[in-house]
């Protein structure tokens, strides 16, 4: 089993892959007739629909309402606080140190050792730039995010 199809047996609300979304929309979380539901772009490729699935599911955890209206500041908030809930499920900061155990060098391997597409990893580090800076400190590492790099500190 892949990594979507994991994340699809544990969403918390029903998905459907559909053909029938705008062009300018990959997915989309709603509730109709008191049904709530994830749609599913069908084009998509499995790292993609993963990603989406994810920032899907986040709008279930953190978003009320219609926020398609992205002129809105409001709606922008919720955009961003559904993306950051995805970044945080699936780009955790213990895979950034596991990945760099793994001797995983550099953005291109690290994606692919996520299993998430290198655009969303991109977005994941900008946003934990936000969050942290360019450096935070997890389990007695330091993890730089520009540029990209694990510290492992050794006491003598």
């Amino acid at each position: 089993m892949n990594n979507y199809e994991i994340l699809l047996n544990r969403s918390p609300v029903s998905v459907k892959e559909t053909d029938i979304l705008p062009e300018q929309f990959k997915g989309l979380y709603a509730e109709v007739l008191g049904k709530k539901v994830i749609l599913i772009k069908d084009r998509l490729c499995t790292l993609e629909k993963f990603c989406v699935l994810a920032e899907e599911i986040g709008h279930y955890h953190t978003t009320a309402g219609n926020i398609t209206d992205q002129s809105k500041l409001v709606n922008r908030k919720h955009e961003k606080r559904a993306r950051s809930w995805a970044h945080e499920e699936l780009i955790p900061l213990t895979e950034i140190i596991s990945a760099h155990k793994a001797n995983v060098r550099n953005r291109y391997e690290l994606a692919d050792f996520l299993g998430v597409t290198e655009g969303f990893l991109g977005e994941a580090i900008e946003r934990y730039v936000e969050k942290y800076g360019v450096c935070t400190q997890v389990d007695g590492f330091t993890i730089c995010f520009e540029p990209l790099g694990v510290i492992d500190w050794i006491e003598f």
